[in-house]
């Protein structure tokens, strides 16, 4: 009781108004600002209020929102912010000079502070009341703001019955406040975007990645909502979350116990965050609730952390991505748009989990469609935030791009099938002017998404040592170097029924044949495996196709199926795939030419028992057979 009626008593000496705290802060000095809805509001416009005291005081922070008066032109000369987020309320003060940008990723930041790199001389902060103690919790604003309250040489505290109690690393000694100024006022909120249409598949697409007993990192926007939206429908299960900031769009997750926590590698049973912004719900849902547990960003960020986490999902967003896979995430060419944040920091720790994705998601153009947001080259002054060498998968509304151990080649096709059909080849004519694909490398024919997942479905087959899962999907561009190792994988036997001739060698241009399809007249489908259950990379076992003769109304069909995966449904799945496809498109039949001495194949189309027609053609010394629909 003693040592608590002490803490009391300095408690109380060290109790002030607002205008005799920010009265306390000297000229020239270095003020840090708390981060987004925790941003002490009261003190921010005792400070501008008080402007005629200051002078040439530096005000640094991470992300503030509303109202900024201390970035008022009329302050020039009182006031300089310098952010490491260019949020929304002063980007303009940036663009215009009057303030300054540090870039710099999340998990350096509180090492500028404890390492005197860039010393405070003020920090000013929110708190919730002291507890019998005498802690006061961060609450929704842990962050960088734990660091530089401890690193400050003064530390102006505006108590707040509102902010919540968060568990986890959150709670300072008010023995280590100088000042405290008791003041309540309602937190700051955040909304995000509305959801359009573009987003929403963006978001489909992130969800298709995200397995049972992931791990997520999210931000905050439209774009994370439409994630959380359709996991929610998804079927996934004992989801983690490990994320810098926390919003309103998982809390559907966590009522459905979506997200469970349950099955996480680090820290199981806890939600792991730095920061919360949202809705007055979201900080009534996390006040003294030990399913959240805030940490310091140093801890939270840290890749080696994240990396802990099993099945790791990072789900980051971009201004701008090139064809070698640079990301552009914080300008809008020489203008500086938000920051680098945690992006880097997330993807490389998800990249070294087991089982995890990093991912960059980005609508496919911007200024109402009139550009590409994937381009040859980066625009002028573009910084890169994820370099080529971190990146691994991108996705816009029109399907995912696999880049990590991808050769340029291969990242240029990648990134083309996903790009707004608009620009596919005009980008392909720029990657042959730099000499990133083959000069002979042929147009992009599809106008719509490689990724239709109506044309999608898994399958599991016994294969050679056991049980197999097997992905049907379209075949695309970037599949060329697999279709090229199926090829190569087959017997002398397979490949001289499947061509008709005895081919040693897969021409380019042969091979081109196999992706290079209008798929608003004809298919081709791949079956695919991945190696091992951990394995990123994907192995294509059979592959079946179908053109179609308009005038006819028949489509010619052909099948490939790798040796050891032949006599074990796999080949009757493509067809039978290939039969629905082609039937909801209205084709009338399907028409196949057989070797004579291939009487596997020959044995394959009776057993369909779809044969309405079979002719031995004596000329091209061949049997030609027709199947119904």
């Amino acid at each position: 009781m003693a040592a608590n009626a002490n803490w009391a008593e300095k408690y109380k000496k060290k109790v002030l108004t607002a205008e005799k705290a920010i009265r306390k802060i000297k000229r020239g000095e270095r003020i840090f600002l708390g981060t987004g809805c925790g941003v002490p509001y009261h003190l921010v416009q005792q400070l501008a209020k008080n402007a005629s005291q200051m002078a040439d005081n530096e005000i640094v922070h991470l992300l503030t929102l509303g109202d900024t008066p201390s970035a008022d032109p009329g302050f020039q000369s009182q006031f300089r912010h310098n952010t490491f987020f260019v949020s929304a309320n002063i980007r303009n003060t940036v663009s215009e000079g009057r303030a300054d940008y540090t870039p710099i990723m999340l998990s350096d930041i509180p090492a500028l502070f404890t390492q005197r790199r860039m010393p405070l001389d003020v920090a000013m902060i929110q708190v919730s009341p002291p507890d019998r103690y005498g802690y006061s919790s961060l609450g929704i604003s842990v962050d960088i703001t734990k660091s530089a309250a401890e690193s400050a040489d003064v530390v102006i505290a505006q108590v707040n019955d509102r902010m919540p109690v968060t568990h986890g690393d959150s709670f300072i000694d008010v023995r280590d406040i100088d000042y405290l100024v008791p003041y309540n006022e309602p937190l700051r909120e955040f909304e995000g975007a509305e959801i359009d249409d573009t987003i929403d598949l963006i978001g489909s697409y992130v969800a298709r990645l995200v397995e049972n007993e992931s791990t997520l990192e999210l931000g905050i926007g439209a774009l994370p909502q439409s994630v959380c939206n359709n996991l929610m429908d998804s079927g996934v299960r004992d989801l983690g979350i490990h994320t810098e900031m926390f919003s309103d769009s998982l809390l559907p997750l966590i009522d459905a116990e979506v997200v469970t926590n349950k099955k996480k590698t680090l820290h199981p049973g806890k939600v792991i965050a730095s920061f919360a912004m949202g809705s007055k719900k979201l900080y009534d849902q996390i006040d003294d609730n030990p399913l959240f547990s805030f940490r310091p960003t140093e801890y939270v960020n840290d890749p080696f952390v994240i990396g802990q986490n099993r099945k790791m999902i990072a789900i980051n967003s971009a201004l701008e991505i090139d064809l070698t896979g640079q990301v552009c995430a914080d300008s809008i060419g020489h203008s500086f748009y938000s920051g680098i944040g945690g992006q880097v920091d997330f993807i490389r720790g998800a990249r070294r989990s087991p089982g995890g994705k990093a991912i960059i998601c980005l609508p496919s153009t911007a200024a109402g469609g009139s550009v590409s947001r994937i381009v040859p080259r980066l625009s002028e002054g573009a910084g890169v935030v994820t370099t080529r060498g971190d990146v691994d998968i991108v996705i816009t509304e029109y399907g995912l791009a696999s880049l990590a151990g991808k050769t340029i080649r291969e990242r240029v096709l990648s990134l083309i099938a996903i790009a707004h059909p608009d620009f596919r080849n005009n980008l392909l004519e720029a990657a042959k002017n730099m000499h990133y694909v083959f000069e002979d490398q042929v147009p992009f024919l599809v106008q719509g998404t490689y990724f239709a997942s109506e044309y999608e479905t898994v399958e599991t087959f016994k294969g050679p040592d056991g049980q197999v899962e097997v992905n049907f999907r379209l075949i695309r561009p970037d599949d060329a170097d697999r279709i090229k190792d199926l090829f190569y994988g087959l017997s002398e036997e397979s490949i001289y029924f499947r061509f008709l001739t005895p081919l040693r060698t897969l021409q380019r241009q042969t091979l081109q044949d196999f992706y290079n399809v209008d798929q608003a007249r004809d298919i081709s489908v791949v079956a695919v495996i991945r190696p091992d259950e951990e394995a990123e990379s994907e192995e294509i076992i059979g592959a079946g196709r179908y053109l179609l003769n308009r005038s006819t109304n028949e489509a010619e069909f052909a099948l490939l199926v790798q040796d050891e995966y032949q006599s074990r449904g796999i080949g009757t799945f493509l067809l039978n795939h290939l039969m629905r496809i082609a039937k909801s498109k209205g084709v009338d039949a399907f028409i196949a030419y057989v070797h004579p001495q291939n009487q596997p194949m020959i044995r394959f189309l009776h057993r369909t028992g779809k044969v309405i027609e079979s002719n031995l053609s004596i000329k091209d010394e061949e049997y030609i057979f027709k199947l119904k629909l």
